[in-house]
């Protein structure tokens, strides 16, 4: 995986994160962000296989799973935050 690979991946943490703060001040409950960011890092992975020549992906299956991936390991970066604070 070359340098512009790592930040396409890291667009798609960064995006989902937002995401995940967007779903934490939503009604939705908590426990769904999870969930929320996973599916929208698997559907941006998607898109970043047609559009970004430099995806680290060369198939459908692999983009899902780079996307969601990278969906979920937004989270981690808010629990090593949070973590971090204390």
């Amino acid at each position: 995986m070359n340098l512009a690979a790592t930040g396409t991946v890291l667009a798609i943490v960064v995006i989902c994160y937002l995401i995940g703060m967007a779903v934490k001040v939503s009604p939705l409950d908590d426990k769904y962000i999870p969930v929320i960011v996973g599916v929208c890092g698997g559907i941006l992975g998607v898109i970043g296989l047609y559009v970004i020549p430099d995806f680290p992906a060369n198939d459908i299956l692999n983009a899902i799973a780079v996307g969601i991936t990278s969906g979920l390991a937004s989270t981690g970066v808010n629990q090593i935050y949070k973590q971090a604070k204390k």
